[in-house]
């Protein structure tokens, strides 16, 4: 078998075999393939797509490129959530004590943020002393004794993967579902999931701006979890505008912590309980999502959320007095309130460009291996469809340099529109695959 015919036959639209992917995903994995050919081999999948017996056969080589977890001896099923990543995206950071306290175990791997969108183990990280790099066999130990895990990838988990997106980033290949939805389904399986919800963000702010096109996504990944025999439900939810108000590393904590107090922004609220009430009903502890979410609210009112979140903070290493005492966070240098420059009703919050701000005010990444400033960020007071008046406070922004405060402070104001008409509030979600 030759590299250059599978290229070749793919190129000419054609379907690939099982064995033609899984000679390329090994000795692609193996160095045996050179970066030219797998670019020549992801354009020719961007361009001409794949079947999803294509896009499953892909998925499971690149699952099976490295260590799978067997996570059956330590939970009845494994649950795992993704989220495809947006602008104040903090939802694990709720979901996974809430419904750990529920009695569902939540082994996650997590990711860093790159470019205008968040990654949870950046947040976490904001915590003086957690530990992120967490072995196979404490990620076991944790998950059996408290019920609750959130560590960084494994390198050893789907090594193909890692290998692939890296030269995805720099080839114009991202935006192929095929190869989106088999690096998402790879990790999971090789993660030990038996269950996946999938959070597939819409709009300015996500990976998949065009509700038809995240549509697709997710109805893929759903159809490859039936082909290897995991249980997938995906969410379709809105990411034009900031998810909460607060969008910056220990300022989104700051808020999951008063959301996990029974406080927090309603539409944050509202999401972490939806996604909790789905994964207590595909782990089996409810008879469907909205009991689910019931029992997900209850955990939340009772406080049961909150601790179990404490422990897991102090399992993993991080400084509780944090969790707390939110106040004993680092505070930027400057704070500033700015004002509604316009009377109206609020028609666009771009989430894109919110997320682009706080890159500039250093939460974020512009190349993997950047730094990040936690104590950055920004508030968002307000959400599309609400009225306001000129002098209004319409966000906040955190810095430490007044040169980043000024450049962030333009950006945020561009990410606003204003209507003399009133505006509908945008939906939070767009539908549910399963």
């Amino acid at each position: 078998m030759r590299m250059v015919d599978i290229i070749i036959k793919k190129r000419d639209h054609h379907e690939l075999s099982k064995e033609e992917i899984e000679f390329f995903i090994q000795g692609y994995t193996r160095d045996e393939i050179p970066d030219y050919q797998a670019s020549a081999l992801a354009m020719a999948i961007q361009i001409n797509g794949m079947t999803t017996r294509e896009t499953t056969d892909l998925t499971l080589a690149m699952a099976q490129s490295g260590e799978i977890l067997d996570l059956s001896k330590v939970v009845k099923i494994a649950v795992d959530k993704h989220s495809t990543g947006g602008v104040g995206d903090k939802t694990s950071l709720v979901v996974a004590p809430t419904v750990a306290s529920c009695g569902l175990p939540v082994g996650k791997m997590s990711g860093r943020g790159l470019g205008f969108s968040g990654g949870t183990l950046d947040k976490l990280e904001s915590i003086p002393g957690f530990r992120s790099n967490l072995t196979t066999d404490e990620f076991i130990h944790q998950l059996k004794t408290i019920g609750i895990v959130l560590t960084g990838q494994s390198a050893d988990l789907a090594p193909a993967d890692g290998k692939l997106y890296a030269l995805r980033d720099v080839t114009g290949t991202v935006q192929s579902i095929p190869l989106i939805a088999s690096s998402i389904m790879s990790k999971k399986i090789a993660a030990g999931a038996q269950a996946i919800l999938l959070d597939v963000k819409v709009g300015h702010g996500a990976f998949m701006t065009d509700l038809e096109a995240a549509r697709r996504l997710g109805e893929l990944m759903v159809e490859i979890g039936r082909f290897v025999g995991r249980r997938t439900v995906a969410i379709l939810s809105d990411m034009n505008q900031p998810l909460g108000q607060a969008v910056g590393n220990s300022l989104e904590v700051q808020e999951a912590l008063e959301t996990l107090r029974g406080g927090g922004p309603e539409d944050f609220k509202e999401h972490c309980m939806v996604v909790s009430g789905y994964m207590l009903a595909m782990g089996g502890l409810a008879n469907n999502e909205k009991l689910g979410k019931q029992m997900a609210e209850a955990a939340l009112a009772s406080g049961k959320a909150f601790s179990r979140f404490r422990d897991f903070i102090q399992a993993q290493g991080g400084d509780v007095k944090y969790v707390d005492h939110p106040d004993y966070f680092d505070r930027a240098l400057f704070i500033q309130g700015v004002e509604s420059p316009h009377s109206g009703y609020l028609a666009e919050i771009n989430a894109k460009e919110v997320g682009e701000a706080t890159v500039l005010l250093g939460c974020g990444r512009a190349r993997k291996g950047d730094s990040v400033d936690y104590s950055v960020g920004v508030i968002v007071h307000h959400k599309v469809g609400d009225k306001v008046t000129k002098g209004d406070i319409l966000f906040t922004v955190h810095a430490n340099e007044d040169t980043k405060l000024m450049r962030a402070k333009v950006k945020m104001l561009a990410a606003h529109r204003w209507s003399d008409e009133p505006v509908k509030p945008l939906p939070l979600y767009y539908g549910t695959i399963s």
